[in-house]
């Protein structure tokens, strides 16, 4: 488990499957390490960057993590949820696609008023 914010090896990590995140439907899908490796700490990068508990972001099946300043959730579903797939996520934190656009395509699922907040720390890197 990806536990510190390094951006350097986020940096290699994405680099790693940069191929499939701008053309992944000319290019093999990675490695399940190489994508969890990217996944985590794309993730994480957003986590240290707007600390915090009242958005819960998902991008099953590798991490999720609660994140921006606000109240507290402690039971049950989170009001503030986002969730999408792995190709989503990382196109989303490479700036490929914003998340607006991927919203509206239906690629991202997004709950409570302060979801969105995540696009505070997007993209995490750009190519």
């Amino acid at each position: 488990m990806v536990s510190k914010h390094d951006p350097a090896e986020t940096r290699r990590a994405v680099e790693a499957v940069k191929d499939w995140i701008l053309a992944p439907e000319n290019t093999e899908r990675p490695a399940r390490g190489l994508l969890a490796n990217a996944v985590r700490r794309t993730v994480r990068a957003v986590e240290a960057e707007l600390p915090g508990h009242t958005v819960e972001l998902r991008v099953p099946p590798f991490v999720a993590i609660q994140c921006v300043e606000g109240p507290r959730h402690t039971r049950g579903t989170p009001p503030n949820v986002v969730e999408m797939d792995p190709q989503t996520w990382l196109r989303v934190a490479t700036g490929q696609v914003s998340f607006e656009d991927a919203l509206h395509a239906g690629k991202i699922d997004a709950s409570g008023s302060r979801a969105a907040e995540i696009t505070q720390a997007l993209p995490v890197i750009s190519f």
